[in-house]
């Protein structure tokens, strides 16, 4: 299983992103897709969660801002992020728990990283 992210890049405070991360290989279904962040020297952190029955989930920072969703039958979970800071500057790791096939457990995976910076 793989997980490809796209779409970070530079944006001016205040701006728009749309984050997606694709999982493709042996996949039956994604339990719970995640977003989490990291800058340099601190711990990597989560920002958003979305489970299989559509519960959500988000960090306190950014609330009211992001808007995590998932698109089943594409296996891609996507972070709309608005009004974006400075301070979410970092770099953006998706992370699946998926069912590989009937009989199987779940597993973990990690995107590769795609790099956000909020800058004037």
């Amino acid at each position: 299983v793989q997980l490809q992210a796209s779409g970070g890049g530079l944006v001016q405070p205040g701006g728009s992103l749309r984050l997606s991360c694709a999982a493709s290989g042996t996949v039956l279904y994604v339990n719970t897709f995640t977003w989490h962040r990291q800058t340099p020297g601190k711990q990597r952190e989560l920002v958003a969660s979305v489970t299989g029955s559509d519960f959500t989930n988000y960090a306190d920072s950014v609330k009211g801002r992001f808007t995590i969703f998932r698109d089943d039958a594409k296996n891609t979970v996507y972070l709309q992020m608005n009004n974006l800071e400075p301070e979410d500057t970092a770099v953006y790791y998706c992370y699946a728990d998926v069912k590989l096939q009937v009989g199987s457990g779940s597993y973990g995976f990690w995107g590769q990283g795609t790099l956000v910076t909020v800058s004037s």
